[in-house]
Formats: C-alpha cells, structure tokens, sequence
C-alpha cells in the first residue's frame, strides 16, 4: 500500500459489495478504507475480507462525514439506491453505483436531475459489458465482422435469486422487478450492439417454479423466473432476451447471438463456478460464423483465473474497476451515464408492464418513461 492509492468506500456490504472489494483488492492504486452497512453478520465478514486499516459504518451518513475518500461504490439494495445517492451526489466524489440505477423510471429521473447538479462523474455499474466473450462480441460488431446487425438474440439460463440480507430480491416494490434488477443489463447490452434507441417493448413472462411458497411478514414472494422480451429500435433492428431463472443445468449461462447480413457472432458466458460441478472455473468462447464461406470458427477466451476467483460475473467486475479507477483518475467519463442506466430501467420497467398486461408498450423517445401502448 501507499499514499498514492485511491481510498474508496464501500455502501452496502453484501454479497455484491465484497465482490466489489475482493476486485477492488487485485487493483494497482486503490484500496477499500471504510464501508457502510447496518447489518452486523454481512459487516462482520466484510471486515474479515478487509483486514486491518478500514473502517466500518453503520450509515452511509457516518461513513462520508468520518472518512476522507477519492471515491465510493453503491452496492446497497436497489430500492436504497436513490435515498443514499440524494445525500452522495451533494459532495464531489466518483461514484460507481450497483445496477438497476432505481427501481422506477421516476427514481431515475431524480437522480439524473440530483446529478446534474455536479461536476463528479456517476458510474452506472452495468459490468456485463466487459465479460470477455461479451467485448469480444462488441468489438467485432464495431469493426463491422458482422455486417449490418438486424438481430439480436440474449439468453441468460442460470440459477435462482440468491437469498439476500431481508429477501428485498423477492418482492418488485423493493427490486423493481426481475425485468429491471436482473434484465437491465442486457437492455443495456441491446442498446450497445446494436447502437440504436428502444421504442416498443412486448413481453410475456411467469413465476412458475421459483418461490411460489415464500411469504415473508405476511408478503408472499412476486418476481418472474422467466420470460421473453422483444425490443424494437429505431434503426428497425430487433432484439429478444430469453430469460429462465431455473435452469442452472445448462452448458453456458449467457449466449449472445448478433446477426447481420454478412455473419452470426455469439458469445458464450459460463456460470460461477461455485456453482458448478466440482467448482472448475471455465473460460468464456466467441464463435464467428460467416455467411460467405460457412465456416464456423470458435475461440476460447482465457482469463485470469485470480479474476474468475474474484466474483460471480467471469471476469467483468474486475475489467470495470479497473475502468473506473482510470476515470477517478483523471481520464475521460464514465462509460456507462445515468443516462444509459435510466433507459435500461425504463425498458426493464416496460417489460415488466407488458408481462402484466399482455400489451406492447411504447417507450416517449423524449423521456424514456414506460407508456402503455
């Protein structure tokens, strides 16, 4: 260590938080200092995981008045995230907060409008982006590998919400919906690959496996465990996301196909190993597949396995912090605005709207804010 490290702060010390520790760890120039979290077994096993020299909170309030920061990470429970960042957009530190950036499109226009008061970047935490299979894919894209891109196909078949501090996952009041907390990065992703604007959403989705008997204080359980949700642009392209949320069988937990009128691309993301059988770290794959030749050529994708180590999610948290810390650092802005996390929650919302009501949804180009169609 030395003074030269950046000191972060760590909000909300959860399963998500020490994830963003542990990659924290593996950083050249940065270091966790203190974190905030008022539930004492999940403060207990972050300090565990810190050692001596940071400091524990039981507020957010505490924390920023006690420490002398360069920067903080939200990671509380997503229906905290506007009441903490309404009192941590008053001071002039980075922050890298948790995705869904709120649980409704309201939420987010108060924070957008909370954070344009400043001139500290906000970093909306969408580190799927920089899976490696996943930048492989946008890279190639970018370069033109496939064409013009028409379609878009994201399947993430994985295992059930974990539990979590007070089961907040379980209910849509306090997530958003599985269509926001878990969905919003892929319609971020859509966004991103296919470099246009969402304006209808259709969805249709269930809980036909996971939860159904679960009540807590008298609250029975309500998120989706699977649906499908297709997503028009404004450039005429399309994009699907096969979601289910009981298939932790499956060979790849996320597979991403890109279709233009030249190539297929497809990235292909596994599972944590905790996870799986025997616990083996796998590595992620690209596979091009070209119209002309049809030919299929597959790459393995190697990765750190330190990194693997480090999360549940292959790899990206690691890539993203080490973004962020170049940010906090001096370089150019954030990555992923509040912008792109506002418009990924309002597709997410809108998705979980049609779901409801059987109905497309319209997304306002001017707002982003979920219409009824």
């Amino acid at each position: 260590m030395t003074d030269m490290q950046k000191r972060y702060g760590i909000i909300g010390a959860g399963m998500m938080g020490r994830e963003h520790m542990r990659n924290i760890a593996l950083l050249d120039g940065a270091r966790v200092t203190a974190i905030a979290e008022p539930d004492t077994e999940q403060t207990g096993l972050s300090m565990d995981l810190l050692g001596a020299g940071a400091r524990a909170y039981p507020t957010h309030r505490e924390m920023l008045a006690a420490e002398a920061l360069d920067a903080v990470v939200v990671a509380a429970p997503n229906h905290l995230h506007l009441p903490i960042l309404r009192d941590l957009l008053r001071t002039e530190l980075p922050v890298l907060c948790e995705k869904p950036l709120g649980v409704s499109d309201a939420e987010c226009a108060e924070i957008e409008t909370l954070q344009a008061r400043r001139a500290a970047p906000l970093w909306v935490a969408m580190e799927y982006r920089y899976m490696p299979a996943v930048a492989r894919l946008l890279a190639e894209v970018r370069a033109g590998t496939a064409g013009r891109v028409r379609m878009l196909t994201i399947r993430e078949h994985r295992f059930p919400f974990l539990t979590k501090v007070g089961n907040w996952n379980r209910f849509r009041a306090q997530s958003g919906g599985t269509l926001v907390e878990k969905c919003c990065h892929f319609f971020d992703l859509m966004r991103l690959i296919l470099d246009a604007e969402p304006v209808r959403v259709f969805a249709s989705g269930g809980m036909d496996v996971n939860f159904l008997d679960e009540e807590y204080a008298g609250r029975r359980a309500d998120v989706l465990d699977n649906a499908y949700v297709v997503v028009d642009f404004d450039g005429g392209q399309r994009a699907m996301l096969d979601l289910c949320m009981f298939a932790e069988g499956a060979e790849w937990q996320e597979e991403i196909s890109a279709t233009g009128d030249r190539a297929r691309l497809d990235a292909r993301v596994p599972g944590p190993a905790r996870f799986a059988p025997g616990g083996v770290e796998r590595h992620g794959e690209f596979v091009l597949s070209d119209r002309a030749t049809r030919r299929v050529t597959r790459e393995v994708l190697e990765t750190d396995p330190r990194i693997l180590r480090a999360g549940d999610h292959h790899g990206s948290t690691f890539f993203q912090h080490q973004a962020f810390l170049a940010m906090v650092n001096g370089g150019s802005g954030p990555a992923v605005s509040v912008e792109d996390g506002r418009i990924a929650v309002a597709v997410g919302a809108a998705a979980e709207e049609s779901a409801r009501s059987g109905q497309p949804v319209e997304l306002s180009r001017q707002s982003k804010q979920a219409l009824r169609a």
